[in-house]
Protein backbone atom coordinates (compact mmCIF):
# COMPACT_ATOMS: atom_id res chain seq x y z
CA UNK A 1 0.00 0.00 0.00
CA UNK A 2 0.87 3.59 -0.60
CA UNK A 3 2.03 5.85 2.28
CA UNK A 4 -0.85 8.24 3.49
CA UNK A 5 -3.86 6.12 1.30
CA UNK A 6 -6.20 4.66 2.84
CA UNK A 7 -7.48 1.04 2.67
CA UNK A 8 -9.39 -2.06 4.18
CA UNK A 9 -8.07 -4.99 4.92
CA UNK A 10 -8.52 -8.42 6.05
CA UNK A 11 -6.95 -10.09 9.13
CA UNK A 12 -4.69 -11.43 6.56
CA UNK A 13 -3.53 -8.25 5.51
CA UNK A 14 -5.16 -8.53 1.82
CA UNK A 15 -6.39 -5.66 0.28
CA UNK A 16 -10.32 -5.62 0.09
CA UNK A 17 -10.75 -2.15 -0.86
CA UNK A 18 -8.48 1.06 -1.82
CA UNK A 19 -9.45 4.92 -1.62
CA UNK A 20 -9.56 5.89 -5.32
CA UNK A 21 -9.55 2.88 -6.89
CA UNK A 22 -13.19 1.12 -8.18
CA UNK A 23 -14.09 -2.06 -6.78
CA UNK A 24 -16.49 -4.87 -7.49
CA UNK A 25 -19.12 -4.56 -4.03
CA UNK A 26 -21.90 -7.40 -3.49
CA UNK A 27 -24.85 -5.90 -1.38
CA UNK A 28 -27.03 -8.81 0.57
CA UNK A 29 -30.42 -7.54 0.91
CA UNK A 30 -32.46 -8.71 3.69
CA UNK A 31 -36.16 -9.76 4.25
CA UNK A 32 -37.13 -8.19 0.82
CA UNK A 33 -39.45 -9.79 -1.76
CA UNK A 34 -41.16 -11.77 1.04
CA UNK A 35 -44.63 -12.66 -1.09
CA UNK A 36 -46.42 -9.67 -0.91
CA UNK A 37 -44.05 -8.21 1.68
CA UNK A 38 -41.47 -5.75 1.08
CA UNK A 39 -41.37 -5.42 -2.16
CA UNK A 40 -38.99 -4.22 -4.22
CA UNK A 41 -38.75 -4.82 -8.19
CA UNK A 42 -35.53 -5.47 -9.23
CA UNK A 43 -35.24 -3.51 -12.62
CA UNK A 44 -36.15 -0.38 -10.57
CA UNK A 45 -33.48 -1.03 -8.35
CA UNK A 46 -30.92 -1.18 -10.64
CA UNK A 47 -32.04 1.92 -12.34
CA UNK A 48 -31.92 3.36 -8.77
CA UNK A 49 -28.84 2.29 -7.98
CA UNK A 50 -27.80 4.02 -11.37
CA UNK A 51 -28.83 6.95 -11.05
CA UNK A 52 -26.95 7.06 -7.48
CA UNK A 53 -23.79 6.78 -9.35
CA UNK A 54 -23.21 3.03 -9.27
CA UNK A 55 -21.49 1.47 -12.12
CA UNK A 56 -22.35 -1.85 -13.71
CA UNK A 57 -25.19 -2.62 -11.56
CA UNK A 58 -26.45 -6.22 -11.43
CA UNK A 59 -28.87 -8.37 -9.66
CA UNK A 60 -29.31 -12.13 -8.95
CA UNK A 61 -32.71 -13.32 -8.34
CA UNK A 62 -35.47 -11.55 -6.69
CA UNK A 63 -34.53 -11.79 -3.38
CA UNK A 64 -32.14 -9.11 -2.78
CA UNK A 65 -28.64 -9.94 -4.36
CA UNK A 66 -26.79 -7.01 -6.12
CA UNK A 67 -23.56 -6.24 -7.61
CA UNK A 68 -22.18 -2.69 -8.39
CA UNK A 69 -18.75 -0.83 -9.20
CA UNK A 70 -18.17 1.93 -6.80
CA UNK A 71 -15.00 3.82 -5.52
CA UNK A 72 -16.61 4.07 -2.16
CA UNK A 73 -15.51 1.95 1.01
CA UNK A 74 -17.76 -0.97 1.59
CA UNK A 75 -19.38 0.12 4.76
CA UNK A 76 -20.44 3.55 2.74
CA UNK A 77 -21.92 1.46 -0.06
CA UNK A 78 -24.05 -0.22 2.77
CA UNK A 79 -25.23 2.42 4.21
CA UNK A 80 -26.37 4.15 0.72
CA UNK A 81 -28.22 1.48 -0.60
CA UNK A 82 -29.98 0.92 2.52
CA UNK A 83 -31.10 4.43 2.75
CA UNK A 84 -31.74 4.51 -1.17
CA UNK A 85 -34.12 1.47 -0.87
CA UNK A 86 -35.68 3.14 2.08
CA UNK A 87 -36.25 6.18 0.36
CA UNK A 88 -37.18 5.07 -2.69
CA UNK A 89 -39.68 1.71 -1.99
CA UNK A 90 -40.41 2.72 1.78
CA UNK A 91 -38.57 -0.26 2.98
CA UNK A 92 -35.93 -0.60 5.96
CA UNK A 93 -34.10 -3.59 4.71
CA UNK A 94 -30.72 -4.59 6.37
CA UNK A 95 -27.97 -4.46 3.87
CA UNK A 96 -24.20 -6.49 4.24
CA UNK A 97 -21.72 -5.39 1.82
CA UNK A 98 -18.95 -7.64 0.78
CA UNK A 99 -16.03 -6.61 -1.79
CA UNK A 100 -15.26 -9.35 -4.82
CA UNK A 101 -12.19 -9.84 -3.47
CA UNK A 102 -13.53 -10.88 0.74
CA UNK A 103 -16.27 -12.76 -1.27
CA UNK A 104 -13.18 -15.19 -3.29
CA UNK A 105 -11.78 -15.16 0.29
CA UNK A 106 -15.18 -16.91 1.60
CA UNK A 107 -15.77 -19.65 -1.19
CA UNK A 108 -11.54 -20.33 -0.83
CA UNK A 109 -11.89 -21.19 3.29
CA UNK A 110 -15.62 -23.17 3.02
CA UNK A 111 -14.74 -25.84 5.51
CA UNK A 112 -18.00 -27.52 3.98
CA UNK A 113 -16.36 -28.24 0.25
CA UNK A 114 -17.17 -31.87 0.65
CA UNK A 115 -20.48 -31.64 1.59
CA UNK A 116 -21.32 -28.22 -0.96
CA UNK A 117 -20.35 -30.63 -3.97
CA UNK A 118 -23.02 -33.34 -2.96
CA UNK A 119 -25.72 -30.32 -1.00
CA UNK A 120 -25.13 -26.87 -2.64
CA UNK A 121 -28.39 -25.92 -1.41
CA UNK A 122 -27.92 -27.07 2.21
CA UNK A 123 -24.36 -25.19 2.69
CA UNK A 124 -25.43 -21.80 3.90
CA UNK A 125 -22.70 -18.44 4.26
CA UNK A 126 -24.27 -16.29 7.08
CA UNK A 127 -22.95 -12.44 6.16
CA UNK A 128 -22.40 -10.91 9.57
CA UNK A 129 -22.35 -6.91 9.61
CA UNK A 130 -19.54 -7.33 12.29
CA UNK A 131 -17.53 -9.77 13.97
CA UNK A 132 -19.67 -11.33 17.35
CA UNK A 133 -18.37 -11.18 20.33
CA UNK A 134 -16.62 -14.81 21.47
CA UNK A 135 -19.84 -15.37 24.05
CA UNK A 136 -22.28 -15.79 20.99
CA UNK A 137 -19.47 -17.62 19.12
CA UNK A 138 -18.96 -20.00 21.68
CA UNK A 139 -23.12 -20.60 21.93
CA UNK A 140 -22.74 -21.59 18.54
CA UNK A 141 -19.64 -23.88 18.44
CA UNK A 142 -20.98 -25.37 22.38
CA UNK A 143 -24.35 -26.43 20.99
CA UNK A 144 -25.82 -29.63 20.46
CA UNK A 145 -26.22 -29.10 16.56
CA UNK A 146 -27.11 -33.56 15.70
CA UNK A 147 -26.05 -33.97 12.32
CA UNK A 148 -25.81 -30.14 11.74
CA UNK A 149 -22.39 -28.50 11.14
CA UNK A 150 -21.58 -24.78 11.86
CA UNK A 151 -18.04 -23.15 11.69
CA UNK A 152 -18.00 -19.46 13.22
CA UNK A 153 -15.37 -17.41 10.84
CA UNK A 154 -14.67 -13.57 11.80
CA UNK A 155 -17.33 -11.95 10.56
CA UNK A 156 -19.01 -15.28 8.41
CA UNK A 157 -20.27 -18.23 9.52
CA UNK A 158 -20.55 -21.12 7.44
CA UNK A 159 -23.08 -23.61 8.14
CA UNK A 160 -24.16 -27.08 7.06
CA UNK A 161 -27.81 -27.68 7.12
CA UNK A 162 -27.75 -31.85 6.71
CA UNK A 163 -31.87 -31.79 6.87
CA UNK A 164 -32.21 -28.75 5.21
CA UNK A 165 -32.60 -25.60 6.51
CA UNK A 166 -37.01 -25.87 7.36
CA UNK A 167 -37.69 -26.37 11.53
CA UNK A 168 -33.14 -26.37 11.41
CA UNK A 169 -31.87 -25.72 15.38
CA UNK A 170 -28.61 -24.30 14.42
CA UNK A 171 -30.87 -22.16 11.62
CA UNK A 172 -33.37 -20.45 14.99
CA UNK A 173 -29.26 -19.59 16.32
CA UNK A 174 -28.32 -17.57 13.00
CA UNK A 175 -30.07 -14.31 14.06
CA UNK A 176 -30.06 -10.82 15.09
CA UNK A 177 -30.74 -11.48 18.52
CA UNK A 178 -28.68 -14.37 19.06
CA UNK A 179 -25.58 -12.95 17.09
CA UNK A 180 -25.43 -9.41 18.38
CA UNK A 181 -24.99 -8.25 15.00
CA UNK A 182 -26.85 -8.21 12.12
CA UNK A 183 -26.98 -11.58 10.25
CA UNK A 184 -28.19 -12.54 6.45
CA UNK A 185 -27.90 -15.60 4.69
CA UNK A 186 -27.27 -17.75 0.97
CA UNK A 187 -27.13 -20.74 0.01
CA UNK A 188 -23.84 -22.18 -1.37
CA UNK A 189 -25.30 -22.11 -5.47
CA UNK A 190 -26.57 -18.38 -4.66
CA UNK A 191 -22.51 -17.28 -3.21
CA UNK A 192 -20.69 -19.42 -6.44
CA UNK A 193 -23.63 -17.26 -8.40
CA UNK A 194 -22.84 -13.82 -7.33
CA UNK A 195 -18.63 -14.74 -7.44
CA UNK A 196 -19.26 -15.06 -11.09
CA UNK A 197 -21.82 -11.78 -11.43
CA UNK A 198 -19.10 -9.68 -9.72
CA UNK A 199 -16.20 -11.45 -11.82
CA UNK A 200 -18.30 -10.30 -15.21
CA UNK A 201 -17.06 -7.48 -17.41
Amino acid sequence: MVPGTLSVQDSRGLTLWQAGGMARHIALLRGINLASRNRVPMGELREALGEAGFEDVATLLQSGNVVVTSGKAPRTVEREIAALVEDRFGVRAAVVVRSATELEAVIEGNPFSAEAAKAPKNVHVIFLSAKPEAAAVRQLTDADLGDERVAPDGKHVYAWFANGVQRSPLARMLTDERLGVTATGRNWNTVLKLQALAERD
